[in-house]
């Protein structure tokens, strides 16, 4: 059975269902006043919630040493040390790319 991501206007759904249609009911049934803003099929069976991305980590990482390292490692390749920070630190791309640019600069 396929999994499910639903919005709505007040929450996010994670749910198992045979289709959209039986994905729309459950919202229905446990959220009837809910407007559904997004019906999303899962590529994978599984969902994964960055902690790190939710700031949820006990430990505190100095961005500019982890954007060195994935520059190091990239070989200084920016877009490829970009995908590298966010997999590293569970960032958005704006910021992924905020942080390797201004580390580049500084001539990492």
């Amino acid at each position: 059975m396929p999994l499910f991501e639903i919005e709505t206007d007040a929450h996010i759904i994670i749910t198992w269902a045979a289709d959209e249609t039986a994905a729309g009911g459950v919202v229905k049934d446990a959220y009837p006043h809910d407007k559904v803003i997004r019906l999303t099929k899962r590529p994978r069976d599984t969902w994964v919630i960055s902690k790190g991305a939710l700031g949820l980590t006990n430990t505190r990482v100095d961005p500019c040493s982890v954007a060195r390292d994935c520059l190091s490692k990239a070989h200084g390749d920016k877009l490829h040390a970009i995908r590298l920070y966010r997999q590293e630190t569970g960032t958005d791309l704006d910021d992924a790319r905020k942080v390797i640019e201004s580390n580049m600069v500084m001539g990492w």
